[in-house]
């Protein structure tokens, strides 16, 4: 079976009805309609959603051979007990439990076997779908004859095993295509993307789409007819006839799904690859090996490195979704919620305070100009979800009353929280203090979203510094995950708490940090981006540098992410860092050169690549002007192992050291904030499962040699070299 967004535990369910039910310990009930259809309900006890587990298997098969004795039922409508939900996916902890390849091969063959039997029917059996249709509730919708989805915006369909490092293991892979297509079926399976109900429609995944209050009732009168339509909805275009409905057309749809898999995942992924090959053999074979091959495959995949560190990130994840700020403190609500600043990191974060934590955002700004923009950034995004039928016109202007402006502190009087985004200057946001206090209540909280000042000198200044507290988001905050959660020596338990559920609020994972420079996630990418311009100077090329580090799994290279953060930006952290940190984090002096040369990155079209006029479409350049700026010739001598493993080594030293002095809480929290915030590799399951990979002992040995050959800054802390004497691990 497949994956799914929610873990469970609780194992059995029972519905009440009149004198239907066939077991009251199963978590399937049959619920008989006098017109001759009888309702398959799934209901899993004490859960909010549906989620498919192994010792389900029986329960399944006893009420198949309910229905199959039962002469009068004429037709099923199979639906869900729970509201708003469908099935979220399959237990992951099925998976989990198994200790070979072969208990995971019998695992989903059973499931295969269970969707068989049900789509072998000789009865007209429909899915009602209402809510998330994820993972192995898509594969068993799929096992129905026909399928009727709500229009709810809570209504989800797609199968994102790829981002567990996983398959459709219960005959996803074979029947998607045949409803879908293969092109639509790769996308679907290799992005993981979900679909809402009209694209599902528009796809052939569904038949149907109606209001749920009709929901039931549509899918009772499809089963009543017994009509569905077969076939597959391909676009009316002779190309897409001619990649579908040959051979050598197919055979270029799957060479280029590798090609783009490749490009996107560099190899580090396994699952992708392996996806493309059971369509392959499904389709070009036939369905019995397909289904052989998806059963080989799922079991190969789970039992890979790569699916197990990116299944640990899913339950850490879930398990911090589950606590709060500070235990045993519970959060007050917020029901508003003010921002200071119309710029993008503003705008940002005034948009998914309204859109994701429905809470209504007021934004402050010197200017009209900057409340403008920050209303026009949300608009465009929402606007987007309504071209690609994401939501509807009139859900876009309902989530765009939420965001209002103001050049005075108008509406700020009730206002729970403060989220402040103006720029990085320690007098500024000290005056902000002072003045938000004389213009809110006395339990408004004060956010700062600053990535490098102290907030306990933010706080300096404040009347009440118990609600001072940081609050750092990722740019672009709409699409970043992370957020840290930074209180100073004096921040209330009720603040930490409330400000943690406000962000998660707003579909951010927050971390809680220390209060001391870089807080947790500039302090370990400083080291690694300071690494590679120190490489530059030594000679190795912009590019190199950047697609050695790519190749390794980050998203973007050390030299492109400085262009997108701004040249700038690094340079003022720099010193806030060495200052309190010492000479390790010392940023290369050549590169103030940049700085003059008004090198400022992407922003003003001037950094490491071309921007602009000068950029050829859809390559990325290096300015060959940065050598000459440098006085460089950039021969480069080191291989893409060295350059990564002087970059990552570092990063992996300070994160042990942050562990060490509590910077974060545990190395979950340091894991998670690095994969999130600076997108260390997620199959590698973050630097401190990745110290544990390679070995304390192993990488102490490195560090230490590389401190004698090329300086101080290599010298391994205090915590990898007990580590590496004690033999000890982060997990």
């Amino acid at each position: 079976m497949s994956d799914n967004k929610e873990v469970v535990t609780s194992e059995t369910s029972s519905v009440s009805t009149d004198d239907n039910t066939i077991n009251s310990n199963s978590a399937f009930t049959l619920v008989r309609q006098e017109n001759g259809i009888a309702h398959l309900v799934m209901d899993v006890v004490g859960d909010t959603m549906n989620t498919l587990k192994a010792e389900f298997t029986e329960q399944v098969a006893d009420v198949l051979a309910e229905i199959k004795s039962d002469t009068a039922i004429t037709g099923i409508v199979l639906c869900s007990g729970k509201q708003d939900s469908f099935v979220a996916g399959a237990d992951i902890n099925m998976i989990n439990n198994c200790q070979t390849k072969e208990e995971v091969v019998s695992l989903s063959r059973q499931g295969q076997m269970i969707f068989s039997q049900l789509e072998q029917l000789n009865i007209p059996v429909v899915a009602a779908i209402n809510g998330a249709c994820l993972g192995g509730g898509l594969e068993l919708a799929m096992a129905c004859h026909a399928r009727v989805c709500s229009d709810n915006v809570k209504t989800a369909l797609g199968v994102p095993e790829v981002q567990l490092g996983l398959l459709p293991g219960s005959g996803g892979t074979q029947r998607l295509p045949k409803l879908v297509g293969i092109q639509k079926a790769l996308d679907m399976m290799l992005t993981g993307k979900q679909l809402r109900a009209k694209q599902a429609l528009k796809l052939g995944l569904v038949d149907d789409v109606v209001p749920n209050s009709i929901l039931i009732e549509t899918a009772e009168k499809m089963a009543l007819s017994g009509k569905f339509k077969r076939t597959v909805k391909f676009k009316s275009s002779l190309i897409n006839k001619f990649l579908e409905g040959t051979s050598i057309g197919r055979g270029i749809v799957y060479k280029q799904a590798e090609k783009s898999v490749l490009s996107k995942t560099k190899g580090n992924y396994p699952s992708p690859m392996k996806i493309i090959h059971c369509v392959k053999t499904g389709v070009e074979e036939s369905a019995a090996k397909g289904y052989q091959v998806e059963a080989e495959h799922f079991a190969e995949l789970a039992m890979s490195p790569e699916s197990a560190q990116l299944r640990n990130i899913f339950f850490a994840t879930t398990e911090m979704k589950k606590e709060q700020g500070v235990e045993n403190v519970m959060p007050n609500k917020v029901l508003k919620a003010g921002v200071l600043g119309g710029g993008l990191m503003g705008g940002g974060i005034a948009f998914v305070t309204a859109t994701k934590a429905n809470i209504p955002a007021r934004i402050k700004d010197i200017s009209h100009e900057g409340i403008g923009h920050a209303l026009k950034y949300s608009y465009d995004l929402l606007n987007k979800k309504v071209k690609r039928r994401f939501m509807r016109k009139s859900e876009m202007q309902k989530q765009m009353s939420m965001i209002t402006g103001c050049t005075d502190y108008s509406g700020f009087k009730n206002v729970d929280i403060v989220v402040e985004a103006v720029f990085e200057n320690l007098e500024l946001k000290q005056n902000m203090v002072v003045e938000i206090e004389s213009k809110t209540k006395d339990s408004t909280i004060f956010a700062s979203n600053t990535s490098s000042l102290p907030i306990g000198k933010i706080a300096e200044k404040a009347a009440r510094p118990e609600n001072v507290i940081g609050l750092h988001y990722f740019s672009p905050v709409d699409k970043m995950p992370l957020v840290e959660i930074i209180p100073h020596a004096t921040t209330s338990d009720q603040t930490i708490s409330t400000t943690v559920a406000f962000a998660k609020k707003q579909g951010k994972t927050p971390i809680v940090v220390k209060d001391k420079a870089g807080f947790y996630v500039n302090r370990i990418l400083a080291p690694y981006m300071n690494e590679a311009a120190i490489l530059l100077l030594a000679g190795e090329p912009i590019d190199k540098l950047d697609k050695a580090l790519v190749d390794f799994g980050f998203p973007v290279g050390p030299m492109q992410l400085l262009d997108e953060v701004g040249i700038d930006v690094g340079a003022k952290i720099g010193p806030i860092l060495e200052a309190d940190l010492g000479e390790r984090f010392a940023a290369p002096p050549a590169f103030s050169k940049l700085l003059d040369d008004g090198r400022l990155g992407k922003k003003t079209n001037k950094g490491f690549y071309l921007y602009g006029k000068q950029a050829k479409k859809g390559k990325k350049q290096v300015d060959e002007g940065v050598y000459t700026l440098l006085n460089l010739n950039p021969a480069g001598s080191l291989s893409s192992n060295e350059i990564v493993k002087r970059c990552t080594y570092l990063m992996l030293n300070e994160a042990a050291r942050c562990v060490d002095e509590g910077i974060v809480r545990n190395a979950r929290d340091g894991d998670i904030g690095a994969i999130f915030g600076i997108g260390f590799p997620p199959f590698l399951g973050g630097p401190l499962r990745y110290i544990d990979n390679i070995g304390a002992q192993s990488l102490v040995a490195q560090l230490t040699q590389w401190s004698q050959q090329h300086g101080e800054r290599y010298a391994p802390c205090e915590a990898l070299i007990t580590m590496a004497e004690n033999g000890s691990s982060y997990y």
